[in-house]
């Protein structure tokens, strides 16, 4: 009957190929796939931040460093002189040298027969670096500033603790540097030169950074409060900003002055006491009064007219860059 089934098998077909030759087909076999548990793998899809970089205003970057070393180069060579003379002044004063007014007018009359001495005399490149780099510090925190921010204009003041800091650092390091040479230069008659000690270096400190953060901080925050309270007649002559400069370096010498007084006194009385008749204190109090004056004298050139020449000089030169 042709092909026989048995035991429930497939038997292969005979097939014949080609060549006569007969051929057997290969039965299909299917080989279960093994059902087991796969380990569970977290795919973590790779995030990719959208955020652009950063952008930076460095267009005339070069011109506008040259405008901050312009504007502070303007200011310092403007108020030199008459810092100089008053500096000399109060350390001769202090040191029993000279008194105040005598030397005053010494050196005024210096600057008027013999420009090129005075000019030329170490007291005046000491005070002129004194007020070129402490202004140069401050102008370039201001562009480094808007250089950081492209949104910020070029002639912004800035009033943030990043300023604080390193114009304080600057103009300490320059005066103590000049405060040191000037307490060699103008000592007392005969005393021997020696290095300025210690605790005379601190309070000159504390006075810098107090003088410091009263021309540089103080003013931008003042300044809104100040224009608040002003008539539109006052703000045609004078703007809050320069009368913040002007006041508030001025106002702070009559705190700094004892600690600047008490600082020369240590240096040219070693061995002096505190209290009795002629000790530190009272000196201090006796001087106090003619010296905060001459101070507040010599502040207003160096941190008031100083400060307004230096904003409005570089203000001026930033806005041309500018437009």
């Amino acid at each position: 009957m042709g092909e026989e089934q048995g035991g429930g098998m497939n038997t292969p077909a005979r097939t014949e190929d080609g060549g006569g030759r007969p051929s057997v087909a290969t039965p299909s076999i299917t080989i279960p796939k093994p059902k087991l548990p796969l380990p569970r793998t977290t795919t973590t899809t790779p995030t990719t931040t959208d955020a652009a970089p950063r952008e930076w205003n460095t267009s005339k970057l070069g011109l506008r460093i040259g405008a901050d070393a312009l504007s502070a180069g303007a200011a310092g060579i403007l108020v030199a002189p008459i810092i100089t003379m008053i500096d000399k002044g109060i350390m001769e004063n202090a040191s029993g040298r000279a008194p105040l007014r005598l030397s005053l007018q010494q050196s005024a009359w210096e600057l008027v027969a013999k420009p090129h001495l005075f000019l030329g005399s170490k007291p005046f490149a000491l005070i002129f670096a004194l007020y070129f780099g402490t202004y140069l510090t401050a102008n370039t925190i201001d562009t480094a500033s808007a250089t950081l921010h492209p949104k910020q204009q070029l002639a912004t003041q800035t009033s943030g603790s990043s300023k604080f800091v390193a114009t304080s650092t600057a103009n300490l390091a320059l005066c103590l540097y000049k405060d040191n040479q000037f307490t060699r230069l103008f000592a007392a008659p005969g005393a021997p030169a020696r290095s300025v000690p210690l605790p005379t270096f601190a309070l000159f400190t504390v006075r810098d950074c107090l003088t410091i953060f009263a021309s540089f901080n103080l003013p931008p925050i003042l300044a809104p409060h100040l224009e608040q309270r002003m008539g539109d007649s006052v703000k045609s002559y004078v703007g809050a900003l320069s009368i913040a400069q002007f006041v508030t370096p001025a106002a702070v010498q009559i705190f700094s002055t004892p600690l600047h007084l008490l600082g020369l006194d240590l240096y040219n009385r070693p061995h002096a006491e505190l209290g009795g008749r002629d000790g530190r204190a009272v000196k201090v109090a006796r001087d106090w009064g003619m010296s905060a004056l001459a101070r507040i004298c010599r502040i207003v050139p160096a941190f008031g007219v100083g400060g307004v020449v230096n904003t409005k000089v570089r203000r001026g030169l930033m806005e041309r860059l500018e437009g």
